[in-house]
């Protein structure tokens, strides 16, 4: 057994990842912390040794097989299994141990993704691909940094937003992930799932606001301590629970999704929300919080050909808003649908939201897609589905928009 003792910002997948271990493998070891919604600086824990892979090997195997089997680094391999690159060494029926898979990409969730691991990604991509932009927008309630990612040069403009509400984080990754596909596949000139990044390119600009809400997801994730600036608010419009993770608001418990000036005051009364919580309290005015605030300064700079704000969940890709609409809203969403398998959906009955304005202003398309399905915050096992039904979905928007 190994003693760790957390410190601020660790969670229990944050220290598995670390460990090389599974969030189940720190509560077998530590079970108080299955039933305490955060972990605290200084609390002691228990991590077992990493568990290891084994495997027999089979007749006609070699290292360079098995190292592609296990999606392993061949050096790693035979520094767990020495003399396992030659043949005497990797005969039928020997057991060899096998190494932690490598990730070979730089977006990837080491435990929970939140505005730390966003900033360690943007550094990562950028010096990677010195052809994707970083800056921001602003800052968020707490002053941390609302990052801006462009790339492509075209005369089409794409807006796309993350993580409006806190714990739809998993739509972050998601999108820088995407990010990094389609870079990736622009430097090597290879196509991405049919699609050619390099027309993208050279048609598009793409402006990427991978986490708007960073204060609210860092309480989802990470909770609070009483040295917290916004402690004693938080502990009562939370109603004195300790766990944040359903909370969907910002730091000063507006709903993010209800800010947009797009008949706001038709959506306050029908929320009937009068003070700050975790959800669907639409704040003092529109445009009230700053992370709203620099989302629509944004457009109102750059104005966009279409606009995708990413939320989860419901495998559902929201289109339309009181007719405002241009006509060709519909049939691009059918194809976003078919690209990921989503279902496109007339809403009513919903205002306030960045969709919502865009289309209400811009007069051009505009998508809220619900990635996923299940409870928010969606699990993290799901993240390689998602991220790949998010990129499909980007990818028919530049693939397919007239």
């Amino acid at each position: 057994m190994q003693q760790y003792i957390a410190r601020r910002g660790d969670t229990v997948s944050r220290i598995a990842a670390k460990a090389g271990l599974t969030p189940e493998h720190v509560i077998q070891g530590n079970p108080w912390a299955g039933g305490q919604p955060y972990l605290y600086p200084g609390q002691i824990l228990f991590l077992p040794s990493a568990p290891r892979k084994r495997y027999a090997v089979q007749e006609g195997d070699n290292a360079e097989l098995i190292s592609a089997l296990f999606g392993v680094e061949i050096g790693e391999l035979e520094r767990l299994n020495p003399g396992v690159t030659s043949a005497h060494w990797c005969a039928p029926g020997k057991v060899l141990v096998i190494p932690p898979a490598m990730s070979h990409s730089v977006v990837h969730l080491r435990g929970e993704y939140g505005p730390n691991e966003v900033e360690e990604d943007i550094t990562k991509l950028t010096d990677q691909f010195p052809f994707i932009h970083k800056d921001s927008i602003g800052t968020s309630v707490l002053g941390k940094p609302l990052h801006l990612l462009r790339i492509g040069n075209g005369s089409r403009h794409l807006h796309v937003n993350a993580a409006l509400h806190a714990n739809e984080w998993l739509t972050s990754p998601c999108l820088m992930s995407f990010v990094e596909k389609y870079a990736a596949a622009y430097a090597e000139g290879k196509e991405w799932n049919g699609h050619h990044p390099e027309a993208w390119y050279s048609r598009w600009t793409i402006w990427v606001v991978p986490m708007a809400n960073p204060d609210g997801v860092e309480l989802v994730q990470e909770g609070i301590l009483t040295g917290h600036p916004c402690y004693n608010e938080l502990m009562k419009w939370n109603h004195g629970r300790r766990s944040f993770r359903h909370w969907k608001a910002n730091i000063r418990g507006v709903d993010l999704g209800d800010q947009f000036p797009a008949h706001w005051e038709e959506e306050r009364a029908r929320r009937s929300v009068r003070e700050p919580g975790p959800r669907d309290f639409s704040g003092p005015a529109p445009l009230s919080e700053p992370e709203a605030a620099a989302l629509v300064r944004l457009a109102e700079e750059i104005p966009g050909d279409a606009a995708v704000s990413l939320h989860s969940q419901g495998g559902e890709i929201y289109w339309n808003y009181r007719g405002y609409e241009p006509p060709e809203s519909k049939a691009l969403a059918v194809r976003l649908a078919a690209a990921s398998g989503y279902r496109p959906v007339e809403l009513t009955g919903s205002d306030a939201g960045y969709k919502d304005w865009f289309i209400q202003r811009f007069r051009k398309p505009g998508f809220t897609v619900e990635l996923g399905s299940g409870k928010n915050p969606l699990p993290l096992a799901d993240f390689g589905d998602v991220a790949l039904e998010t990129g499909l979905i980007l990818a028919a928007i530049l693939s397919n928009f007239n």
